[in-house]
């Protein structure tokens, strides 16, 4: 009998502290939340785009649906219409959808890097029109920098 009790609040416990010990994902979208605010400052584009250097952007970031979503929103004076993306978790993996001036929603999965300073998004599929044919159609080949879409975003979630 005492060898059950032991056993039963050994397992508890061990299934208490696995349900407190957070996922990469959820420390990454926390660490993304800490941001929410508005910033502005010029654009850095990777490649170029000279329409858009040295513009000063404003950078709208809101936590949103209890906590479960990031809106993100870049408006510009020379913009006529502002795309916006949203970060949440889904399962173990944290997601980003970017409703493009396109058309188009790419996807990308997003990972904390070692140091917890930065969040590195790649691509992983995109819906809607990409320019190429159909507008119901999902991607899963990675866009090229011709096409104008990026398979790669940097967040930098520590400005220390």
């Amino acid at each position: 009998m005492k060898l059950t009790r032991c056993a039963v609040a050994t397992s508890l416990l061990f299934l208490s502290t696995a349900a407190l010990a957070q996922s990469d994902a959820q420390k990454a979208f926390d660490q993304l939340k800490t941001l929410d605010g508005v910033w502005q400052g010029p654009a850095t584009t990777i490649p170029p785009m000279p329409e858009m250097q040295g513009d000063i952007m404003k950078v709208s970031l809101r936590t949103t649906s209890l906590g479960n979503a990031l809106l993100h929103e870049m408006t510009s004076p020379k913009r006529p219409d502002d795309p916006i993306t949203m970060f949440y978790l889904d399962g173990d993996q944290l997601l980003l959808t970017h409703y493009c001036d396109a058309g188009n929603r790419p996807r990308m999965a997003g990972k904390i890097s070692p140091d917890g300073k930065t969040v590195e998004f790649d691509f992983v599929d995109i819906a809607g029109s990409t320019g190429m044919a159909s507008t119901k159609r999902r991607s899963k080949s990675v866009p090229s920098r011709k096409s104008g879409m990026e398979s790669r975003t940097r967040v930098i979630t520590d400005m220390a």
